[in-house]
Order: structure tokens, then sequence, then C-alpha cells
């Protein structure tokens, strides 16, 4: 179980249905209200998967109060991949024969106008925790950028492209119909301080860490969000890194 404190913030798997709808909650308001997609008219960002995850709540220690929530999903290893939310989107056939434990970290999202890097670390010691105590060997999920046009984020897409290519063993191959192919469109190389500035939060962690992406991203219009497919190998996270996400834990 994740149960873990860090300056304003604790993070805790949803106990309760009302945990879940609260999350479901929060995601309205990041994902549907705070993207311009068309509101749900029960106010719930809500999908089949759910049932199927765990639910993290990250919550200001002193009021309760929620301020950012993701889902995990956990795969015994590669062959359980087709059944993944990701799955959807990409062919990830080359990620089958993966062999050892993997989860998917979704629907990851933070209380709309709330800047605070702490949250981040905090979502991020919890995955820690739940990682170690499972022996997850990879972590995957979508890595989503506001709108749908691809040009607002060229330079991040170059710096994509240039250097953080999955691996060819790996690589997602394109499934979903709408989507835009940055590896093969881009001939440019990044300005690496504008890309760094549209990169999400999310993702800047992941590649911090040796994450790698698609070399495609989808275009959801339901959402209203460009993604990629983001995997992270737990063996290749800096040791460093390591030992600073651990140091949350304390």
């Amino acid at each position: 179980m994740i149960r873990l404190s860090r300056s304003r913030y604790r993070a805790r798997f949803a106990e309760t249905g009302a945990d879940l709808l609260a999350a479901q909650a929060l995601r309205h308001r990041a994902f549907i209200e705070g993207g311009g997609a068309a509101p749900r008219s029960d106010g719930r960002d809500a999908d089949g998967f759910d049932p199927l995850c765990r639910h993290v709540l990250i919550e200001e220690k002193r009021s309760g109060a929620l301020v950012a929530c993701f889902r995990i999903l956990p795969l015994a290893d590669g062959s359980a991949i087709g059944a993944s939310y990701s799955a959807q989107y990409y062919e990830l056939s080359g990620l089958a024969s993966y062999p050892g434990r993997m989860v998917e970290m979704g629907r990851f999202c933070v209380l709309p106008g709330l800047v605070d890097p702490d949250i981040l670390r905090t979502a991020w010691a919890a995955m820690t925790a739940y990682v170690d105590a499972e022996g997850v060997a990879l972590i995957f999920g979508c890595s989503s950028f506001r709108g749908t046009d691809g040009a607002a984020y060229l330079d991040a897409f170059a710096m994509l492209k240039d250097r953080h290519l999955a691996p060819k063993r790996w690589l997602p191959k394109v499934k979903a119909p709408d989507v835009f192919r940055f590896a093969r469109r881009l001939r440019r190389k990044p300005d690496a301080k504008r890309a760094m500035l549209t990169m999400p939060p999310l993702l800047r962690s992941y590649l911090a860490m040796g994450g790698w992406v698609s070399d495609h991203a989808v275009i959801d219009r339901d959402l209203g969000t460009l993604h990629v497919f983001t995997g992270l190998e737990i063996a290749a996270i800096p040791p460093a890194r390591a030992r600073l996400l651990r140091s949350v834990l304390g």
C-alpha cells in the first residue's frame, strides 16, 4: 500500500468509491474543462480502464484537499500489454516480448492553476515505492501535450526525435488513424530552451530519468491533446536520481 508524505503533500491509494469519484472529477477539470474538450454530462472523466486500475491520490496534508492523481495498471510482462490503455492507440507488438513486470501510469493530472514542483516529486516518490515493492522493470504510458496542433511544439518534438526515441526493438508502431509523424517529418535541430519550455512536466521527468518515446504523436481529439507513448526502464535510471527519489520516501 502506498502511504507517504513529503512537505505539504501525502500520497495514498484510493480506498473508496468516493475517492475514485473525486479523482474522476479532478481529471474532468484538468483534461476536459482545462483542455477545451466537450464537457461530460456528469462532470467526470471516466472510462472502462478505471475499474482495472489502482488510483493514487495526492492530497494537501493540512486541508486534505485533492491536488493531483494518477492511475496504475500492473501487467505481469509484455505478453499482457495488449490489455493496456496505450494499446488502443499504439501497435505495441515489439514490447510483447518484454520479460519483466510492467506498470502503465496514466491520467496524471494536477489541480488547474496549482504550480508546485513538490506535487510531481511526491507522485514520483509514490511510484518509486510501488516499483520497489512490486519489482517492476518498466513504467510506460501516454505523455500528453495540450491541444492538437503539433506546430505549437516543433522544438519539443525535434528534441524527442534527436535524443529520446525508443530503442528499435521496443519502438511502438502506428495504429491510430490520426497521428503526427514528427520523426519522419521534422528536419530541424531543436532549440533546447524552447523545447524544454513547451515539454509537459511529466514527460520532462521521464526523460530526465532515461525515458524514451514513440516516433509519432497520436492526435486525440476527444481529449484535445497530442500524446506520445513513453517508456522508462527502471534499470536505466541514473543512480543519483534513483537515490534522490528514494530519499523522498524517508
